[in-house]
């Protein structure tokens, strides 16, 4: 019996991709950057399998040109550039990596956090090009303090929750809020309060919400002008819950004191984006979960979630559970 046929969007790591390229007859996309659309719409027409990354758009125009395929085994958690709901319409099973980023995540936010209040990325440019002529001086490069701060946690999920337990470690008030209950970090102490209060309250807000329309541009203008002018907001969630007009208004007015940001609107972000003229706004290229383990690992929960699916196995991490009353598990190899 041939082997399914799978095509991956970029060169995955070793781990994962092994198995794959042991399992399935794969082809991989051999760039750095994304493959256009265009590319995965030709690559997909007799595929069973496809492998996707948060920066491919697979919609229905993908789902049109591949008649066989199966299943998305997307390397990610968030999964808002897939349509689930049609690919459920049409019988696509799509699954994520979710989990084991949780704690390299919130590690980045926690970087963020401290890179930003205690300047750290200014002072290093301070010292490589050269200004730094004058010994120690007490009023070099303030900060603020973390230990002992407020702390807002807009979003007390995995990731959330996992921000809490790091900032509790710090000594901080910790004020949450979520859409759904979360009593696990109300018995640590946490306080779940209105976002409203919370972006009032908190020295630190740090922003852990899926993308769904009830959250694009949750913080605007309006909500940033809430926070204290002496108060940091930190994004390692998706950049689209930012509206970033409005944040480059607010540093730039002093509304708030800074910016920690890993995810922008449009990724990659233009280099003329304003916020990156600003010295208290700190910047990473989306790389929240780039460890070797949790890459590795995500790698591997991908060739997974396939391996379940062509075995007749429900995928450990499906996203859209309902598929199945459209196409029952069957084993396919």
């Amino acid at each position: 019996m041939a082997k399914p046929k799978v095509y991956v969007t970029r060169e995955i790591p070793e781990r994962g991709l092994k198995i794959i390229k042991e399992r399935f007859d794969a082809e991989v996309w051999p760039e750095y950057g994304p493959p256009p659309k265009q590319v995965i719409i030709e690559k997909v027409t007799d595929v069973d399998a496809l492998v996707s990354l948060l920066s491919d758009k697979i919609d229905g125009e993908v789902f049109d040109s591949a008649p066989k395929l199966k299943i998305v085994s997307q390397l990610a958690v968030g999964y808002d550039n897939i349509d689930v709901e049609e690919a459920t319409k049409r019988g696509i099973y799509v699954t994520n990596t979710p989990g084991v980023l949780t704690e390299t995540t919130a590690d980045f936010a926690w970087a963020l956090l401290m890179a930003v209040a205690r300047r750290v990325v200014e002072a290093d440019k301070y010292v490589r090009s050269g200004k730094w002529k004058v010994g120690w001086h007490p009023s070099m490069f303030l900060g603020r303090d973390v230990y002992g701060a407020t702390i807002g946690i807009v979003g007390a999920g995995r990731i959330g929750s996992a921000v809490a337990k790091r900032a509790k470690g710090f000594n901080m008030r910790i004020l949450f809020y979520d859409v759904v209950p979360r009593p696990e970090l109300e018995k640590m102490g946490a306080k779940k309060v209105e976002l409203e209060t919370l972006l009032r309250e908190a020295d630190f807000v740090s922003v852990h919400v899926p993308l769904l329309k009830s959250t694009y541009h949750l913080i605007n203008e309006e909500r940033l002008k809430l926070m204290k002018k002496t108060a940091y907001l930190i994004n390692n969630s998706r950049g689209p819950v930012v509206d970033e007009k409005a944040l480059y208004k607010a540093l730039k007015e002093g509304w708030i004191a800074g910016a920690g940001l890993d995810v922008f609107e449009q990724e990659p972000t233009p280099v003329d984006n304003p916020l990156l003229t600003l010295d208290n706004v700190v910047v990473a290229p989306h790389i929240s979960s780039a460890s070797y383990e949790t890459r590795s690992r995500m790698a591997e929960m991908v060739a997974e979630n396939l391996v379940a699916f062509f075995e007749g196995r429900k995928p450990p991490n499906l996203v859209n559970p309902d598929v199945m009353k459209v196409r029952p598990l069957s084993k396919l190899f």
